[in-house]
C-alpha cells in the first residue's frame, strides 16, 4: 500500500475490515477456506463491531476450519520438537518470534524453556526429507491452534516453514490486545514450482534489496527465486575467471561471489530455491562489451539500445562455445540448486543472417536456419552443463533444439508453446500471463489459472514480436496470431498426460521501467495475489474476495519488513518536497496506463525509433497498478445501488474530496514542475468525480448528465488505449502516462440515477 491512501483510511478500513468480517455461528465449526468466509459486496458492508472475523491465510490453504473464535496472544511459546531442530529451523523459529512480536507489538519468546504463566506449548513434529531444498521437497502441513496448545505436523522443513508463515497470519489485534485465532488448517501446494522471477540486469537491485523480498515470499509460500543475471544491459555476477564481465559488462554494479552465497544461504533458510539465468546467445551485448571477440557483429553498435538488445553472440566461432561454457561452469559452483537457467529467447534471426562469415558457416555444414543454428549451440550448451549435474531451463525457444530430455521449458509465449513442451513430455512452467511489468491490477493476474489454455494467447506473441526472431523492421509471419486469431482457435486444453509435466508458474518483474525505490511497490502485493494462484486448489481462488483480503495481506509485508510505503514517499518527497498530500490522493485513484505503454522504449523499439533510457521520475512511475481507495469507492457505489442507502455519506465525503483536490494539486504542481504531467489526470479525476455527486443527487447543473457522459467517456477511451499490447502500439496514450480507476463505480452511479 503505497502513502496516498491514508487520506481515506477510515472509509477504506470501515469498508475493507467489514469485508473481512464472518457472521459464522460461534461454536460452529466451518470446514471453510479463507476466500468462503468473507462478506461479498451483496452483503451488508456495515461494520459491525461484535461479528467474529474470520482468520484471513493468505494463500488461502486447501482447508480451514474455524469457528471464528480466537485467544489471548500467548506471552510465550515453549517449543517441543519430535526430534532435534537443525539450525535452519531454529533460524525459522526465530523469525516467528521476531514476526510475532511485530504483529502483536510486544516480545513473544520462543524457546524451549519450559512453559511460564501465560505461555503456551508449540509441538513440532516433522519428517526428515532429503529433497529440501529441491525440486521435490514435500511442502505439506498440518497445523492445529488452540487455547491448550498448538500443534504443527509437518512433511519436512519445508511444511514447517510453511505453517510457522500460517501461524503468523492467525494473529489480529482487538479492543483488549492481540489474540491469536483458533484453526486447524491442512494444506499441500498445488505446484511444485511457484517462481518470482526478478531481473536484475536492466536495473541492478542492490543485495539489501533482494534479500527483502525473500522474507515476503516466504510468507506467501513462494519457493523459487529466478535471478535473471544477464541480458543486454549488464552482466551482474563477480566473474573470478573472466573479471571483464562485472567490470565492464556489469558497470561495476554486480553481486560478488560471497554476495551470491549470502543469497542462496538467506533463501535456503526459508525453503526458497535460488535459480540463475544467464542469458545467451542473444542479449548478449553485456558480454560481447566485455570480450567483443565473441561477437556475431563488430563493432557493437554503442548508441542504440534497441540494438544493446539484440546484440548476439557468435556460434560458430568454436571459442565462443568454449568461453560461454567456463563462464557457466564458473556460475554453476555459485549456486547450489541442481537447476540452470540459459535463457535462450528472442535470439535475432539478423544477427547471423547478415553476417558474412556466419552465413558462409552455415552453407558449408548444411544449417538451413538460423534456428536451426541455434538449436546446435543450445544442444551443446545443454549438454556441457548436463555434465556437470546440472538441469538445463531455458525460454520456450530452446526447445527447437535436441536438447535432454529432462531439460525444464519456461513457457513465455502463449499456450501453444506450453502445449508444445508438455507434449514432448518436457518439464514446464508458465510464466507468459504472469508478467507484472505489463503493470495490470492484481485482478488480471488472478484471473488467470496456469491451466487456461485460451486467455491472453494473442497478448503473450505480441509482447514476444518486441525483439524476437522478427523484430519491427522484418515481416510478420503469417504464423504469428493476431489477437482475434488467438480468440477464434484457442489451444485445446492439456491432457492429463500434459498436465503431469506441469511443474507449476511464476511471476516475472522485467526492469526496465523499474528502480530500486520502486521494486517493492512493483512486486507486491500483486506477487501476493499471484502466489495464492500456485499454491491454492483452483476452486478456493475467489476473485470477488481479492481485494479486502489483498488489502490486510499488504498491510502485514509493510508491517513485516517490506519498504513500498517507505520509498514511495521518498519518492514523491523528492518530487513536491513538503507539498505530497494533493498528490497523495490524486495517485490514490490513479493508476499507470497498461501492458507496456510506460514502457517509453519499448514502444521506441516497435515503432523503428531510436531507443532511449526513461527517466522514473513522473508521477506514473509512483502510481500502483491497484487502488484500494477506488476499489472500495467502487464496492461502495455498487453496494449503494444494491439498497445500502447509508452510504451515501461516505460517497459523497470521497467525491468530494477527490473534486476538492484538484485545486490543491494545482498550487502544488506550481511550485513542483516534476507533477505538472498529472494535471491532466487531476482535472479528469475532478471531472469524474463532480458526475458522480451529480448522480447522487448533489450539484446538479445545467447538462449535468451530458456532461458526466462526457468525462466517463473520455476516461473509458483513456483506459482503452492500454488494454492490450495490440491497442498500445499504435494508439496515442493519456497525458502523463495516467488512467482513472473510479470509473466502475461512477458509470454505476450515473446508470442507477433517476432522469
Amino acid at each position: 500500500m503505497t502513502p496516498m491512501f491514508a487520506k481515506c483510511l477510515p472509509a477504506r478500513t470501515l469498508l475493507l475490515c467489514s469485508l473481512a468480517l464472518t457472521c459464522a455461528i460461534p461454536g460452529a465449526a466451518v470446514a471453510q477456506t479463507a476466500p468462503d468466509l468473507l462478506h461479498t459486496a451483496e452483503q451488508s458492508p456495515a461494520f459491525v463491531r461484535d461479528q467474529v472475523r474470520a482468520p484471513l491465510v493468505m494463500p488461502a490453504p486447501a482447508v480451514l476450519q474455524t469457528t471464528g473464535a480466537a485467544f489471548a496472544m500467548p506471552q510465550s511459546l515453549t517449543l517441543r520438537w519430535s526430534s532435534p531442530p537443525t539450525p535452519l529451523l531454529l533460524r525459522a523459529v526465530e523469525r516467528l518470534s521476531t514476526r510475532l512480536g511485530v504483529l502483536a507489538d510486544r516480545t513473544i519468546p520462543v524457546t524451549d524453556a519450559p512453559a511460564t504463566q501465560g505461555g503456551l506449548e508449540l509441538r513440532i513434529h516433522m519428517e526428515k526429507d532429503a529433497a529440501f531444498p529441491g525440486p521435490a521437497m514435500r511442502e505439506s502441513y498440518v497445523l492445529d491452534v488452540a487455547p491448550t496448545g498448538i500443534t504443527l505436523n509437518a512433511q519436512g522443513p519445508a511444511g514447517v516453514m510453511h505453517g510457522l508463515t500460517s501461524l503468523t497470519q492467525l494473529v489480529r489485534q482487538e479492543l483488549d490486545g492481540p489474540v491469536l485465532a483458533q484453526a486447524h488448517i491442512e494444506d499441500t501446494p498445488r505446484f511444485a514450482w511457484r517462481g518470482l522471477m526478478l531481473d536484475t540486469s536492466r536495473h541492478f537491485m542492490p543485495l539489501p534489496d533482494v534479500l527483502r523480498q525473500l522474507d515476503a515470499m516466504e510468507m506467501v509460500k513462494l519457493n523459487v527465486l529466478h535471478l535473471h543475471l544477464s541480458d543486454g544491459a549488464a552482466f551482474r555476477v563477480e566473474s573470478k575467471a573472466f573479471p571483464r564481465l562485472h567490470t565492464i559488462g556489469g558497470h561495476n554494479a554486480y553481486y560478488t561471489q560471497e554476495q551470491i552465497r549470502q543469497l542462496v544461504r538467506a533463501a535456503t533458510d526459508r525453503g526458497i530455491r535460488v535459480v540463475p539465468e544467464f542469458d545467451t546467445p542473444g542479449h548478449s551485448y553485456a558480454m560481447l562489451l566485455a570480450y567483443p571477440r565473441y561477437a556475431a557483429n563488430l563493432p557493437l553498435n554503442t548508441t542504440d539500445r534497441a540494438e544493446i538488445n539484440r546484440a548476439a553472440l557468435d556460434p560458430t566461432n568454436p571459442a565462443t562455445l568454449s568461453f560461454v561454457n567456463a563462464v557457466y561452469a564458473e556460475m554453476a559452483t555459485l549456486f547450489p540448486d541442481p537447476v540452470f537457467h540459459i535463457g535462450g529467447d528472442e535470439v535475432v534471426a539478423r544477427q547471423w543472417a547478415q553476417s558474412p562469415h556466419i552465413a558462409a558457416y552455415m552453407k558449408q555444414h548444411n544449417i538451413a536456419s538460423v534456428a536451426a543454428l541455434q538449436a546446435d549451440y543450445t544442444r551443446q550448451v545443454a549438454h556441457a552443463l548436463r555434465l556437470r549435474g546440472k538441469t538445463v531451463m531455458g525460454w520456450d525457444e530452446v526447445q527447437d533444439a535436441d536438447i535432454p530430455s529432462d531439460t525444464i521449458i519456461e513457457s513465455w509465449r502463449g499456450p501453444a508453446h506450453t502445449a508444445q513442451a508438455t507434449a514432448a513430455g518436457h518439464a514446464t512452467v508458465i510464466s507468459g500471463p504472469y508478467y507484472l511489468d505489463r503493470l495490470l491490477p492484481a485482478s488480471a493476474y488472478y484471473t488467470t489459472d496456469p491451466l487456461d489454455m485460451r486467455k491472453d494467447a494473442a497478448e503473450e506473441q505480441a509482447a514476444a514480436q518486441t525483439t524476437g526472431p522478427n523484430p519491427p523492421d522484418a515481416p510478420t509471419p503469417t504464423t504469428l496470431p493476431s489477437a482475434n486469431k488467438a480468440e477464434d482457435a484457442p489451444t485445446p486444453p492439456l491432457s492429463d498426460a500434459q498436465k503431469a509435466h506441469l511443474l507449476g508458474a511464476e511471476t516475472a518483474l522485467w526492469t526496465e521501467v523499474v528502480s530500486p525505490d520502486m521494486l517493492d511497490a512493483r512486486l507486491w502485493p500483486r506477487a501476493a495475489a499471484v502466489a495464492e494462484r500456485f499454491w491454492s486448489p483452483a476452486a478456493v481462488c475467489d476473485a470477488t474476495t481479492l481485494y479486502p483480503r489483498l488489502a490486510i495481506m499488504e498491510d502485514r509485508l509493510n508491517l513485516l519488513g517490506l519498504q513500498a510505503r517507505t520509498n514511495t514517499t521518498r519518492m514523491l518527497e523528492r518530487m513536491a518536497p513538503g507539498e505530497t498530500e494533493a498528490a497523495e490522493v490524486l495517485l490514490g485513484a490513479v493508476s499507470p496506463v497498461r501492458n507496456y505503454a510506460h514502457n517509453h522504449e519499448f514502444l521506441q523499439i516497435r515503432h523503428k525509433q531510436t531507443a532511449t533510457e526513461q527517466a522514473l521520475d513522473t508521477p506514473a512511475d509512483i502510481a500502483s497498478p491497484d487502488s484500494f481507495d477506488a476499489e472500495s469507492f467502487n464496492a461502495e457505489a455498487k453496494a449503494f445501488i444494491s439498497g445500502h442507502t447509508e452510504l451515501r455519506h461516505d460517497l459523497e465525503h470521497r467525491l468530494n474530496l477527490w473534486v476538492n483536490n484538484d485545486s490543491a494539486f494545482t498550487r502544488a504542481a506550481a511550485h513542483n514542475a516534476a507533477l505538472t504531467p498529472a494535471l491532466p489526470a487531476s482535472a479528469q479525476l475532478a471531472e469524474l468525480a463532480r458526475a458522480g455527486l451529480a448522480a447522487l443527487g448533489s450539484g446538479h447543473t445545467l447538462n449535468w448528465r451530458e456532461n458526466a457522459r462526457t468525462a466517463l467517456l473520455a476516461a473509458k477511451k483513456d483506459i482503452a488505449a492500454s488494454a492490450s499490447i495490440h491497442v498500445v502500439t499504435n494508439t496515442p496514450q493519456p497525458p502523463g502516462d495516467l488512467i482513472q480507476r473510479i470509473v466502475p463505480g461512477v458509470e454505476v452511479l450515473l446508470d442507477q440515477s433517476i432522469p
